[in-house]
């Protein structure tokens, strides 16, 4: 922090911009495709458990994209088949009863 109240105050040093330009021109590439996988993969999950192609989640990449994926994720029907429970099934229902006899 304080070098860069110093770069503010003072002239910069051409070699010193070279140097953070440089640095930047590593960095931000690395931190883009960091955030694009925490963005995407998480989509990627929900178009395919949506019943979605996967690729869909590739959307988010284009600024509009991500926006129009949510709308059609939120309004469309949702291809998912409920799993089935493997807990307790409930117990048959009982044979009926034989009529009352009529006196």
């Amino acid at each position: 922090m304080h070098a860069l109240a110093l770069l503010l105050q003072n002239q910069p040093d051409p070699e010193a911009i070279k140097k953070m330009m440089m640095a930047m021109i590593f960095i931000f590439p690395i931190m883009f495709i960091i955030g694009a996988a925490i963005v995407i993969i998480p989509t990627w999950f929900i178009c395919k458990k949506a019943g979605f192609s996967p690729w869909l989640s590739l959307l988010i990449v284009v600024p509009v994209g991500g926006l129009i994926l949510m709308y059609v994720l939120a309004f469309a029907d949702w291809k998912v088949v409920p799993v089935p429970q493997l807990g307790w099934t409930p117990p048959p229902p009982y044979p009926p009863q034989p009529p009352a006899p009529l006196v």
